[in-house]
């Protein structure tokens, strides 16, 4: 399985940490990666939003392909790469809620970033708390269990669990613990290397921890 449903919205997982949330007027795509050469115009993307630089996260062949003239691209503000048409430009800790949301779609950006490894320096990316249909998605990012997020209320909870880049097994479960969604999702593991994972561990150690959040492996 590789969608699930919650509420009006689909979550599809596009392997490694890209995903597209389908509401019932809205395709959004987060990190998009390794898009098949041909897509459907539904497919197309209202919204691209990128969490940081690296290959597997900002790929511009991909972009390429899911990006149309109407397409808004939320980048970090230190990211290289230029964007034509509607790019804009984001930093940790933009609200961009009723008036200033896009699309309208209510966007929060929140910090991801390593503790203990050179790989992520705060600053440098961000995760995402998107709202759709009135649910709730917070996607991490690239990032280790940060005290921020203590701070996350979300619905859904996209969360990395490859140790060598991210959070392990241990702290994806505890960082699903404090923020309490309805549904884990584990993503970035085993298809870049360095990223191999157990994703049934997470889903027992989360089992053990807090029954009430069900854990989706995609």
């Amino acid at each position: 399985m590789r969608t699930t449903t919650i509420g009006n919205v689909s979550i599809e997982w596009l392997g490694h940490a890209g995903f597209i949330f389908r509401g019932q007027k809205k395709v959004i795509y987060i990190d998009p990666y390794q898009i098949p050469d041909e897509i459907s115009p539904e497919d197309e993307a209202d919204i691209i939003l990128l969490t940081h630089e690296h290959f597997d996260h900002c790929n511009p062949d991909s972009i390429r392909k899911i990006r149309g003239s109407m397409t808004t691209t939320l980048i970090p503000e230190n990211m290289s790469l230029q964007f034509k048409g509607d790019a804009r430009r984001i930093i940790e800790g933009d609200k961009l809620k009723g008036d200033l949301a896009i699309k309208g779609v209510n966007i929060e950006v929140v910090p991801s970033y390593n503790l203990n490894k050179p790989n992520h320096p705060r600053g440098e990316g961000v995760g995402y708390i998107v709202e759709l249909e009135g649910i709730k998605i917070y996607h991490a990012g690239d990032s280790d269990l940060i005290p921020e997020m203590a701070e996350i209320h979300a619905d859904v909870a996209l969360l990395p669990i490859s140790a060598d880049f991210t959070m392990s097994e241990e702290e994806a479960a505890d960082a699903t613990v404090s923020i309490g969604p309805k549904i884990a999702i584990p993503m970035h593991y085993g298809l870049v290397d360095g990223t191999d994972a157990d994703p049934e561990k997470f889903k027992a150690l989360i089992n053990a921890k807090d029954p009430n959040v069900e854990v989706i492996i995609l």
